[in-house]
């Protein structure tokens, strides 16, 4: 429940002419998971060096690159294409030499034709703001250049300019500032570059064409809506060409990927003239049958053997072995990180206890309804994003679940009661009522679920020092310094609760709590020993970790805290748009009905509206972000590492096509 699954290292030998056998053989068995031949004077490997492709290796990457330049162009992949019919891949071989090809040719024809209208639209729409500003100035186009004794300038200026020398000048403001043209004599040409350069003079380049202004414009229009039509024409039967092909390239890209990832493989094995070795990982169950399969394929030409030297557990593949109710947690493991081989997994618990959490927190039917007509919404979006978006779904709709459940509890509907009393504890607020809410009771509550977490979290830590350390002092002292805070956390339970009854020390809690402070001394004692000796511990290993007592035994337990305070944060948005909406809206339109009050209305139903769902997406962020700050932050530092090597067997999970 708590280990990944076991795994066997595997050594297969054989000679090179059994290589592609072995190499389709374990493909097809997905579950080898190969341990990358490093060529640099392995110890036993003298002469040995990395295999190289198959002969069909390059074609076939070729193949693979010119259908993915086409899915890019169509902006589809195999992992957009649903509902895909499963074809067998030797038809889809024969439809990657037929029929790609012409694919090819004509997807290259339509991006060329749309890529020249594009082109085209750029550079028409470019000429066109270049010459506006020039239809402000009555000079035709043809006067602009071709002169050997004058100097022409045209730009825009702050304001206009005066020359002190013969010059003739056109200035016209405009909204997008002041343009100016100028004509002077050659001989000038420094000192009227000396003066524009003082008024701020931002040059333009002198227009090419002939005629007027206008009539360039319009026929770069013409040019410009030509252009248009060409890449609209063009964008259509890319369309047209996506919906036809895009399901036969999907086909064809895990077809290719796969005999890629086949012919690409002796660049992982250790090779020699006439032999290779590859060594890799084998869930333990799967051992077996890897053997009978390599040996028929081969037959019988193949060696195959467990390597029984040391293993280092932190190279050691790392697949999940939970249960199918705790998958779909394995995506909130694997965005901190994959446990090690000889680590306990806990994703269990997070599985267990994340919707539960999100569920005490926000703990309402209304939104529990919402978030799983949410989940059914975004399903076939999460579908599409393959076995991580099947394992969010499955989060998000027993969040869903559990918030309905805990708003059954609570009797909690959108901020209302429901018809019956809270069954576990009351979160309504005194606003519009007079209710009373078990805040307390709920502080209580969240703060034994620290005591729980952490806990469990350092007996966690023990268990892992004593299975992943090497023996010796080293583990001696991890071990101990993890009971050490351990010893040092329930001593200052025991002295805080032999103090003080806080059953009667703190007002309004409902929770029967055993008064503790009839034993007195003794259990101080008791605790003040724990205590001390957990220090002792704790400090064998490192006394700067002492520094760490206020945060590990005070402020990671506090910490749980948050469980009842964004619950109830959450009930108080609730009521508060409940109120403002009843109070100041739609009740006294109610009471004095008119055409004022049909507005006032609406205007409440919009306050309801709005305010219900911004509350919905503050429930997801905090009912969400909280569970897992706390599995985080509050129970794995207490004991999980993480960075274990994902299992990675060989082999494409096929969707499309079958052998």
């Amino acid at each position: 429940m708590f280990q990944p699954k076991p795994m066997t290292h595997l050594l297969v030998a054989a000679s090179k002419e059994q290589m592609a056998s072995v190499v389709t053989e374990l493909y097809r068995h997905r579950v080898f998971h190969i341990t990358d031949f490093v060529d640099q004077g392995k110890e036993g490997y003298e002469g040995v060096k990395l295999g190289v492709p198959f002969e069909n290796a390059g074609q076939l990457s070729a193949d693979l690159i010119k259908i993915r330049s086409i899915e890019n162009v169509f902006q589809t992949s195999p992992g957009t294409q649903f509902d895909v019919p499963v074809r067998p891949a030797e038809t889809i071989r024969a439809a990657i030499n037929n029929e790609l090809p012409k694919i090819d040719a004509e997807v290259s024809t339509l991006t060329a034709k749309r890529s020249n209208a594009e082109t085209k639209i750029r550079e028409c729409e470019q000429r066109i703001n270049e010459l506006k500003p020039f239809a402000l100035v009555p000079v035709e186009l043809d006067l602009y250049r071709g002169y050997e004794t004058l100097a022409v300038y045209a730009g825009y200026v702050e304001k206009d300019i005066e020359f002190a020398f013969p010059s003739e000048k056109y200035f016209a403001a405009g909204k997008d500032g002041n343009f100016l043209v100028a004509f002077v004599e050659s001989a000038n040409a420094q000192e009227a570059e000396k003066v524009l350069s003082d008024a701020g003079f931002i040059s333009v380049s002198l227009p090419t064409e002939t005629g007027t202004v206008q009539a360039a414009i319009d026929k770069y229009n013409t040019e410009l809506t030509q252009a248009k039509a060409d890449l609209a024409d063009a964008t259509a039967k890319i369309l047209e060409a996506k919906a036809k092909y895009a399901d036969l390239l999907a086909a064809c890209d895990e077809v290719l990927s796969c005999d890629v990832e086949r012919a690409e493989a002796p660049l992982r094995f250790a090779t020699t003239e006439e032999a290779f070795v590859l060594d890799g990982w084998v869930p333990y169950d799967d051992v077996a049958k890897i053997e009978a399969g390599l040996t028929q394929a081969t037959g019988g030409k193949v060696y195959v053997t467990v390597d029984e030297d040391e293993i280092n557990y932190d190279e050691v593949p790392v697949e999940y072995n939970n249960p199918s109710f705790a998958k779909p947690a394995e995506v909130l493991m694997d965005l901190y990180a994959r446990p090690k081989f000889k680590e306990l997994d806990p994703t269990i618990i997070l599985s267990i206890m994340f919707p539960i959490l999100f569920g005490v927190i926000v703990g309402d039917v209304g939104y529990g309804l919402i978030y799983l007509a949410l989940a059914l919404v975004l399903r076939k979006l999460l579908m599409r994003m393959g076995e991580m978006g099947a394992k969010a779904f499955k989060i998000i709709l027993g969040c869903g679940i559990s918030t309905v459940i805990f708003g059954l509890l609570y009797s909690e509907i959108f901020g209302l009661s429901l018809p019956w009393h809270s069954i576990l504890f009351s979160r309504h607020l005194p606003i519009g009522g007079d209710h009373l809410p078990q805040v307390m009771d709920l502080l209580v509550i969240s703060v034994a679920i620290g005591v729980i977490y952490l806990t469990i979290g350092w007996i966690f830590g023990m268990i892992n020092h004593a299975r992943m350390d090497h023996k010796g002092a080293h583990r001696t002292k991890a071990i101990c310094a993890k009971f050490g805070w351990l010893a040092m956390f329930w001593g200052m339970l025991i002295i805080l609760f032999s103090l003080i009854d806080i059953g009667t020390f703190i007002a309004g809690i409902t929770i029967p709590l055993p008064n503790l402070t009839v034993i007195g001394l003794p259990l101080t004692i008791v605790g003040a020993v724990l205590f001390v000796l957990g220090a002792v511990f704790v400090a064998r290993e490192n006394p700067l970790d002492l520094m760490e007592i206020p945060t590990n035994l005070l402020s990671h337990m506090l910490s749980f805290c948050r469980i009842a305070a964004v619950g109830l944060s959450s009930v108080a948005i609730a009521m508060v748009v409940n109120f403002l909406a009843m109070e100041f809206f739609i009740g006294p339109a109610i009471a004095d009905f008119s055409v004022v009050g049909v507005l006032l209305i609406i205007v409440g139903v919009l306050v309801l509206i709005i305010g219900h769902a911004l509350n919905v997406v503050l429930g997801v962020i905090g009912g969400a972000l909280h569970p897992v700050r706390l599995h985080y932050v509050e129970f794995f530092t207490k004991f999980y590492q993480g960075g274990g090597v994902i299992y990675k067997p060989f082999g494409l999970k096929r969707k499309f096509s079958e052998e």
